[in-house]
């Protein structure tokens, strides 16, 4: 899950439930002894502050048409003895919303799920939520060059099994507590796509994450950028300027930006991101409950002008959705690839009394023209499509061809931008 900058307790969150399967340490926390203390005098302080944090924040005033009201009465009600009957009830509590994404993490469940700033995570490298329709508990994208991309999970896998237990009703906390582990140990996935069971025995293991990667190339239209943006984490932003800094000092033509299999992260990563490609416009609006709508807009501060293609397909997701819809919103950039995942929900997420957390859906967000993200996805200008085995064969067999012409998402990249810097050389002779 993407965490914002400074404080769990003021952060937000994109997208899905999505968990980064790692193991953290947690830090600035703000967990204080008075709440552990009352915690332990009356479980139901716990249960009641979920409760009123739910009441004042949750994105739907109706509450997904459940009486809030007669929720607390019920849970409240009821006797408790230890903190795991606590833990039980909120999360029963929390179901009745029927909201994936809104979520309750015991201390542990809560460590494992912060993003380790420093770029280095344990686990397999993929990122999971539960289908909004489906309820099933699907990848969002395998992280890059990690177990889980070299192993061959692909975005929308189904988990049916993990180590051969049922994921049917289970939640994205429970799922990472068994898909999590020491590194070089196992875990065995079963995986459905395409209607076909597959399995997946995969090693844990300690995974550095730089987020971006960049190139020159040579082309028909000169020498292009290649830049590759692998995920959202603290430090893209830095990484994704150094990057353009260098590619303009060797006199780039126009820019390739491939943000395929880049499952999100921080809100304020891709807004800083967006803000060095555009120095005009909207990039991002997100609306509450009360309909209220904070937006997210350029500062004239771009760092180059030169044009610009986007990369997406299915495994592009969160955070990779406002970048692409900001560029495209304001024809700043052409995307190309396919349609995206489609997910476009805010959270919220803090700390509780006893250290464990909580996660809330407390907004949606729009691109700069007004789409819902979140139940569509976003639409390439121009589509280049790649079936499963292709994507399959590309992202694991033959990696090496990735960003070349022989990648054809990359190669329909390279004669578009072509096209833009003929007209954008087109339009300055005329000036």
């Amino acid at each position: 899950m993407a965490i914002a900058r400074k404080t769990i307790s003021t952060g937000l969150t994109l997208g899905a439930t999505v968990v980064t399967l790692s193991t953290i340490a947690v830090t600035s926390l703000g967990i204080h002894s008075r709440g552990q203390a009352l915690f332990e005098e009356s479980p139901k302080e716990l249960i009641d502050e979920v409760w009123q944090v739910i009441n004042r924040q949750y994105v739907d005033g109706t509450f997904n048409q459940v009486d809030w009201q007669a929720v607390r009465r019920e849970y409240l009600n009821k006797s408790y003895t230890n903190k795991q009957e606590a833990y039980k009830s909120i999360r029963e509590m929390l179901k009745k919303l029927e909201d994936p994404y809104t979520r309750f993490m015991d201390p542990q469940e809560f460590k494992s799920m912060q993003v380790d700033t420093s770029g280095e995570l344990t686990g397999i490298g993929i990122q999971i939520g539960l289908d909004e329709k489906t309820k099933k508990l699907t990848v969002i994208a395998p992280i890059d060059d990690t177990p889980a991309s070299r192993a061959g999970l692909l975005a929308k896998d189904i988990i049916l099994k993990i180590n051969g237990k049922s994921t049917e009703g289970m939640d994205t906390n429970a799922a990472v507590a068994l898909i999590r582990g020491e590194p070089g140990t196992q875990v065995k996935l079963t995986i459905l796509r395409n209607n076909q069971q597959k399995e997946f025995t995969i090693t844990r293991a300690r995974i550095e994450i730089h987020p971006v990667e960049y190139s020159l190339k040579e082309s028909p239209a000169g020498k292009i950028g290649y830049i590759r943006l692998k995920q959202f984490s603290a430090n893209a932003s830095k990484e994704m300027r150094d990057a353009i800094k260098n590619l303009e000092n060797k006199q780039v033509t126009g820019y390739i930006l491939d943000l395929r299999s880049n499952p999100g992260g921080l809100l304020f990563s891709s807004v800083e991101i967006a803000r060095m490609w555009m120095d005009k416009g909207g990039i991002v609006s997100t609306i509450d409950r009360r309909g209220e709508v904070e937006k997210e807009v350029a500062n004239g501060r771009a760092l180059t002008n030169k044009p610009l293609v986007v990369l997406v397909d299915k495994g592009s997701a969160s955070a990779s959705e406002i970048l692409s819809g900001a560029l495209q919103d304001n024809k700043r950039a052409v995307v190309v690839g396919s349609q995206t995942f489609g997910k476009g929900l805010v959270q919220s997420v803090r700390p509780l009394g006893d250290g464990s957390g909580l996660a809330v859906t407390i907004a949606k967000y729009h691109t700069p023209s007004g789409k819902d993200i979140n139940k569509h996805g976003i639409n390439p200008d121009i589509i280049v499509d790649l079936n499963d085995k292709q994507r399959q064969d590309l992202w694991l067999n033959e990696r090496d061809k990735i960003g070349t012409l022989a990648d054809p998402q990359f190669a329909k990249a390279v004669e578009v931008l072509g096209k833009e810097i003929a007209a954008q050389d087109s339009r300055a002779d005329k000036n």
